[in-house]
């Protein structure tokens, strides 16, 4: 046996105390406990301070909240296991996906409008349904379009490094325009980055006093249309001389509003007037809104 076996076999043979093995165990869970103590006290501290702060963040934290319930179909999901604090309803991301296939990228957002308080007589499913059915067909027939447009390129002598290079995108999303107790009021929109000619975009404004959704004339009164020419009217002069450029009656620029005129509720809880791009000036103008105030 050689000298290393022989101190490995005397060290085998000592005997360890009983109570020194359990003084031993004893410091572990000492060590263990002014650890965790360490930490809970950590926590304790942080939360006081989050506390102390509460008072002068609170309407960061509730923008911060808002902006990602809205934003984030995940967070939306653990919000809405959350308990809820006054609000009649709220509107969240149903669904959410992306795809790419051919090169065509798609990026779908849908919102949904969810009930927060109870025996309220409001039903809201035929209109998540509506926003659902619309939201999706708008999607599928983007698809076909850029599936055509692909097609097409590659047919006439386009190669597909060349499509690619369109980075062709197909966006479905929201915005929420107001969310209080009175009203709802946001806009659905489709795009796509290859053409102006199919983009779209719709307005929802409920009423959550009534359950309704919304009209100029539930809004203005009986003269609503009248109202508002006179309120556009005024305006557009104002925004010349301030040098933008509008179309002319001639040119097809704003004569009155239609029937079916879009609008959405703003954080005033004032109708705001939207016309299409190209629809009452150039196209560099983008879209174009009246905010439609008190007489």
């Amino acid at each position: 046996m050689g000298r290393l076996e022989k101190m490995k076999e005397k060290y085998d043979e000592i005997v360890i105390p009983a109570e020194l093995n359990v003084r031993i165990q004893q410091e572990i869970m000492k060590s263990r406990k002014r650890q965790a103590d360490k930490n809970i006290a950590g926590q304790r501290y942080m939360f006081k301070k989050v506390i102390r702060g509460m008072g002068v963040t609170a309407a960061a934290v509730c923008i911060f909240f808002t902006a990602a319930l809205n934003t984030s179909s995940a967070f939306a999901k653990e919000a809405a296991q959350l308990p809820i604090i006054g609000g009649v309803a709220r509107i969240l991301t149903f669904r959410s996906y992306e795809t790419e296939k051919d090169d065509i990228a798609v990026s779908v957002e849908i919102p949904t409008i969810e009930m927060i308080a109870e025996d309220t007589g409001i039903a809201v499913d035929e209109i998540n349904q509506e926003i659902l059915a619309h939201c999706n067909q708008y999607a599928d027939d983007a698809v076909l379009r850029a599936e055509e447009y692909r097609t097409a390129f590659l047919e006439t002598g386009g190669a597909p490094e060349e499509w690619a290079e369109h980075n062709i995108r197909i966006t479905v999303d929201y915005e929420i325009k107001q969310q209080n107790n009175d009203y709802l009021s946001f806009v659905v929109r489709g795009m796509e980055n290859w053409t102006t000619a199919y983009s779209e975009s719709k307005y929802y404004n409920l009423d959550l006093n009534t359950g309704k959704l919304v009209t100029l004339k539930d809004m203005l009164g009986g003269d609503y249309a009248e109202r508002v020419n006179r309120s556009i009217r005024e305006q557009i002069a104002e925004r010349q001389d301030a040098g933008e450029v509008f179309f002319t009656a001639e040119e097809g620029g704003f004569t009155g509003i239609s029937e079916n005129v879009r609008f959405y509720i703003n954080k005033n809880n004032r109708p705001v007037i939207v016309f299409e791009k190209y629809e009452i000036a150039p196209g560099a103008s983008g879209e174009i809104e009246f905010e439609i105030g008190e007489d």
